[in-house]
């Protein structure tokens, strides 16, 4: 089979033609940044979803690599706000923006980008699209504060683990497919169930993240990242529900106080696995990636559904 790559490399190379254009500057500084910024861009996951999605609806046609885009632009923007927020000094192996251009000019290349964002679709009026994505936007940015709330007072339940994750991580990813059905149909029913695909996989997606940072197997040694920023996870949150009350005071001591210690934090790790908190939430996204690929089943079978399937199971079973 074809990789989803090789599926639609055509529409690829058209996609990054238009974000080049799209993040061209006339300022010296911030194209220079731009530049930086194109130059050190992940695996495209997200514009692939739009396309993709988009192929499968119906077709993919100029307002898709407009949504792609713009995927892309609103995605950038978050990520370099969000080194600045977490005085991140690299992203995806290279030096960050924040960390070569400081605050200032990292804020302001978020804004820029956000910016034009907005004028891609307001100048080729894509009213629809520009909705469908401002509000992944303002998820993302309730699910940012949720997260923050909880980690300070550090009484986070199940439920608003679900919802941060589903603000912050699965609704772009949600908008994107929703932004790529819509470019193809123009059509409420297949967009709405294609947003619930991309919410699905993004949830999946982030579950594997929070695996990461256990040191899974076959990924390497625990980090314990997420435990040293006071990030309650959901291994960490079942292991909490199931302790006892001494237990879950000692853990929430460590969390509270001792989160730079790097012997407590491997006491931490060490109880989440015995409580059975590692296979819980590989359990749980299973789940959702079982809901995810169940709606692509809805649709006739094709390369786009077998493409999308496949990063579907590549959100679950990556290595990084």
């Amino acid at each position: 089979m074809s990789s989803p790559q090789e599926i639609i490399k055509k529409e690829l190379k058209q996609f990054e033609d238009l974000f080049k254009d799209a993040v061209k500057s006339n300022v010296p500084l911030l194209d220079r940044i731009l530049k930086y910024v194109v130059k050190t861009k992940g695996k495209q996951l997200r514009p692939m979803f739009v396309l993709l999605s988009a192929k499968l609806a119906g077709g993919i046609n100029d307002s898709t690599y407009r949504a792609a885009s713009m995927v892309e632009l609103l995605h950038t923007a978050t990520l370099v706000h969000d080194d600045v927020v977490d005085d991140a000094a690299e992203r995806r192996g290279f030096f960050s923006v924040y960390a070569l251009w400081k605050n200032k000019a990292s804020v302001l290349v978020g804004d820029y980008l956000l910016a034009k964002g907005l004028l891609l679709s307001l100048e080729n009026k894509d009213f629809r699209t520009l909705e469908i994505l401002s509000d992944a936007v303002k998820k993302m940015s309730e699910g940012e504060l949720l997260q923050l709330e909880k980690s300070r007072l550090l009484n986070i339940k199940e439920e608003d683990y679900f919802t941060i994750i589903r603000n912050k991580t699965a609704s772009l990813l949600a908008s994107a497919c929703a932004a790529g059905a819509y470019s193809a149909t123009q059509d409420e029913q297949i967009t709405e169930r294609m947003r619930q695909f991309g919410e699905f996989a993004g949830i999946a997606f982030q579950l594997k993240d929070d695996l990461f940072d256990y040191g899974i197997e076959d990924v390497g040694k625990p980090t314990g990242n997420d435990i040293r920023e006071k990030k309650l996870t959901l291994p960490l949150i079942f292991t909490l529900q199931q302790a006892s009350r001494e237990l879950k005071r000692k853990l929430t001591y460590i969390i509270k106080n001792k989160n730079k210690d790097k012997k407590s934090i491997e006491e931490v790790i060490h109880e989440v696995k015995h409580a059975g908190g590692i296979k819980y939430a590989e359990e749980v996204m299973e789940q959702y990636k079982s809901k995810a690929l169940h709606i692509l089943s809805e649709f006739p079978l094709s390369p786009e559904r077998e493409a999308l399937s496949e990063l579907v199971k590549y959100t679950t079973e990556r290595k990084k």
